[in-house]
């Protein structure tokens, strides 16, 4: 007979889920053992199986080695994705390393900071496509003593004290770089076994990841994301809430050195799962993928991935059938249409950033499709959160906007060599405190209301800017908005709205403005609308740079 509590609830019941926690590294040795013939990731002109992955993973791992990087030392990574890349990451992993994914968009200026800030003692990227970027250039660039450097001797640069070499995993090696042919050299001199010894000795709470994040301020600042927090919740949560089928495949729209596309990469693996993404997103490259590859789990994430895929030339709902579970973060008007483009499928919208190694809350399977279309869900299991007054600090009532509060596994464990922006964000009760704006109902759902950095001041009332966005959006021409506030003699601010139109449709600025009038509080009006075209947001890695808008002003 079942044991039960005392008030009837079954233990069995209770207690029906568990993690098994393990580094990075061990999830692809895992993953390999059981599915060695499996697609482990998929792009339009690469397979790599398991098997396939795991050796090239060890071969990097020995190069590392090779190179004399103790355990712990700093691995920077620059790619798109490409089998590079992935290799690189798991590849440092196997080392003993902590990985450092450098976003392939930042110019010299960025890498050269994060690169000195972040202590990196090797950086591995690529120059097997450089139809948008030549990283070879760029790093360059960010390290002007590095050409200068004489052949085969160790690197001493003044502004990268601890770097010992910048290695062209595939492509050409300009001087002061160093080849494949010489890693492939390095690598030859260290035995399999010494790989398996670092592996073994990787601990859970040892740092995994620095990510680094632009966020508000001047310079990036660099997430140190454990073992723990970066694989425990995405595998969880791919074994079972994300889970379609016996063997999934999941595409990923956007690029791996993202939190948003990392996390659910990572819990791919962890399951033994396949991955499928490309170089870069193309709306048109990206449904003939899903179509190809059959892809059950989808993470367009936001709607300048889900709506570009929505309005091609080419998209039918039934090259996508085979959609189940689909992740984004969209305006309720947006996320209504594809709920019923796509009925067979199921939609969540989900709270998660780089500080917390991706989602910390996440839509639960009772909710009905109206409440997915406006909430992000509840904490995940495991994970805490508190939503404060932003005057007072006190713990906020239902429904009352605060900034939320996180705690738990998934954590960070601060700022890389920043303790004053780490005692601002982590308080001693542990607590991060996101700056991201939230309110919570009775039943426990979480409502995004934008930034801190978001919430103009417009004569003393506060206004939120994602809520002017989401009224924009509900215009028939308006395919995106951005709301920022504009410097006011009278009113310390007022809002203006940057659009882009959809494809075909026009508005003008009085019309989105006389939109607006009567509809939302006056004072939320957009004082000025400035149309944009494809192609011209200033962007980070996956979303629209806020600051860049505010500096047009």
């Amino acid at each position: 007979m079942a044991a039960t509590s005392d008030d009837g609830e079954s233990f069995a019941l209770i207690f029906s889920e568990w993690s098994e926690v393990a580094p990075l590294a061990d999830l692809l040795i895992r993953s390999a053992a059981r599915h060695p013939d499996r697609h482990a990731l998929v792009m339009p002109d690469l397979t790599l199986t398991y098997a396939e992955l795991r050796d090239a993973s060890i071969e990097i791992a020995r190069g590392i080695i090779g190179l004399g990087l103790a355990p712990r030392a700093h691995v920077g990574i620059l790619a798109n994705n490409s089998r590079e890349l992935v290799t690189a990451l798991f590849g440092a992993a196997l080392a003993n390393c902590v990985a450092v994914p450098l976003n392939a968009r930042h110019k010299s200026r960025e890498l050269g900071f994060i690169i000195e800030n972040a202590d990196l003692a090797l950086i591995l990227t690529t120059a097997a496509d450089t139809r948008f970027v030549d990283f070879r250039s760029v790093l360059a660039e960010a390290l002007p003593s590095l050409g200068t450097s004489a052949p085969g001797a160790p690197l001493a640069l003044a502004e990268a004290p601890l770097l010992r070499g910048v290695v062209v995993l595939e492509g050409d090696a300009p001087a002061g770089f160093l080849s494949r042919a010489d890693f492939v050299a390095a690598a030859q001199a260290v035995p399999v076994s010494a790989v398996d010894a670092a592996r073994r000795a990787t601990r859970l709470r040892d740092t995994a990841f620095i990510i680094y994040t632009s966020g508000t301020t001047a310079n990036p600042k660099g997430c140190l994301l454990c073992h723990e927090a970066v694989s425990r919740g995405p595998v969880e949560r791919a074994s079972s809430r994300f889970r379609a089928r016996e063997h999934d495949v999941t595409w990923g729209g956007g690029p791996l050195f993202h939190i948003g596309s990392l996390a659910p990469f990572i819990g791919v693996i962890g399951t033994g799962g396949t991955y499928v993404t490309d170089v870069f997103f193309d709306a048109g490259r990206a449904l003939d993928l899903m179509e190809r590859e059959n892809v059950s789990v989808a993470w367009p994430w936001f709607p300048a991935i889900l709506q570009p895929l929505l309005d091609h030339p080419a998209f039918d709902p039934g090259r996508l059938a085979a959609w189940r579970k689909v992740l984004l973060i969209a305006p309720p008007a947006l996320v209504n249409r594809v709920q019923q483009t796509f009925p067979e499928a199921e939609f969540m919208q989900a709270c998660g950033m780089t500080e917390t190694a991706g989602i910390f809350a996440l839509c639960a399977p009772d909710e009905t499709p109206e409440q997915r279309a406006v909430s992000q869900g509840k904490p995940v299991p495991g994970i805490a959160v508190k939503i404060i007054e932003l005057e007072s600090g006190e713990e906020a009532a239902a429904d009352v906007v605060g900034e939320i509060l996180v705690r738990g596994y998934c954590v960070m464990d601060g700022y890389y060599r920043s303790p004053e922006k780490t005692a601002e964000a982590l308080d001693a009760e542990g607590w991060l405190h996101t700056g991201d704006l939230y309110a919570r109902a009775a039943d426990g759902q979480l409502t995004f209301h934008g930034r801190a950095k978001d919430m103009l001041k417009v004569g003393g009332e506060n206004v939120a800017a994602i809520e002017v966005e989401a009224y924009l959006c509900s215009h028939p021409a308006v395919k995106l908005a951005e709301v920022v506030g504009r410097p006011d003699p009278r009113l310390d601010e007022v809002p203006v709205a940057f659009v882009e139109l959809r494809p075909g449709k026009s508005a003008s600025e009085e019309e989105l403005i006389a939109f607006c009038q009567g509809r939302i509080a006056s004072y939320k009006v957009p004082r000025a609308v400035f149309f944009m075209n494809d192609g011209e947001w200033p962007m980070s890695a996956t979303k629209v740079d806020k600051r860049a808008l505010r500096a047009r002003h």
